[in-house]
């Protein structure tokens, strides 16, 4: 388990860095990544903030299904894949325009390319 845990902080600060950049790098491309609902423009830290979040729910999901589960990399590839597609969703009904709107859903799967395979290649490992 403990494995598990350390590559899983790894594996969100890795993450984090990753979709900051690659926001910052859009930013700089010229996507304002302005939400109209509420005026306002995601900064950059609020990417590493919620991705970090959201990689530790990933992270305790798999410590979860390691413990409990006869096929934990299976159940959590699935799981992670679902619930990615479901994180898809909102930047479409953000109201963003379409450069934002295409970057979140670009963010969301930097996000995921990084934290699913790493759990799920830990989880297959022996205990």
């Amino acid at each position: 388990m403990r494995r598990l845990a350390a590559t899983g902080i790894v594996a969100t600060l890795a993450a984090m860095v990753a979709t900051t950049l690659a926001a910052a790098i859009a930013r700089a491309a010229g996507v304002d990544f302005q939400i109209p609902d509420g005026g306002e423009t995601i900064p950059l830290p609020g990417f590493a903030v919620v991705t970090g979040f959201f990689s530790l729910v990933g992270v305790a999901i798999a410590v979860a299904l390691r413990r409990w589960s006869a096929r934990p990399a299976e159940r959590f590839a699935w799981t992670a894949a679902s619930l990615t597609a479901i994180s898809l969703v909102p930047p479409f009904l953000s109201g963003a325009d379409t450069a934002t709107v295409a970057t979140l859903l670009g963010l969301h799967l930097v996000a995921a390319a990084v934290m699913i395979p790493t759990l799920t290649r830990r989880l297959g490992t022996p205990r």
